[in-house]
């Protein structure tokens, strides 16, 4: 897999906001993507040192339309916690 088609998109919540004050940050990665390709699709991808990387798989929601039921596909995010002093600008608005 290639190295940019492990990010899909930025999480920006009120919780990844937050968690952006502690170097923390969290996309919506690819659903076959690991650790290793997350570090590096960031590290490559904004030029920063990453520290860790956590892995949560989010599990389809399944929602009624009338007698319909409709179910969203499962996804993935990363939180991504980077090395003292780094910054994504992304995320800052700058």
């Amino acid at each position: 897999m290639n190295l940019f088609e492990v990010l899909r998109r930025p999480l920006v919540t009120e919780k990844s906001t937050k968690l952006s004050e502690r170097n923390k940050y969290v996309f919506e990665v690819d659903k076959r993507s690991t650790k290793d390709q997350v570090r590096l699709a960031v590290e490559k991808a904004f030029k920063v040192n990453v520290v860790s990387v956590n892995i949560i798989k989010v599990p389809g929601e399944t929602k009624r339309m009338g007698r319909r039921a409709i179910t969203h596909p499962a996804w993935k995010k990363a939180i991504v916690t980077l090395k003292e002093g780094d910054k994504i600008q992304f995320f800052e608005g700058v």
